[in-house]
């Protein structure tokens, strides 16, 4: 399957596929890493844990 959802029968596969593993309602999302913006230093997602609220924003603007 693409990586890319083109149309409604695309979501519902997607659906089928990955919404079993989806996060449910209440469950703390899982720990990852990531570079900062400069691609430099290291940050995980747990390091904001309590701290502040965190969001992720997934897709393109170009």
């Amino acid at each position: 399957m693409s990586d890319t959802i083109r149309s409604g029968r695309d979501s519902i596969r997607w659906h089928r596929q990955y919404g079993p593993q989806a996060p449910k309602r209440g469950e703390g999302a899982v720990d990852f890493e990531l570079r900062d913006v400069n691609g430099e230093n290291p940050v995980r997602l747990w390091d904001f844990r309590g701290v502040k609220p965190v969001v992720l924003i997934f897709g393109s603007f170009t």
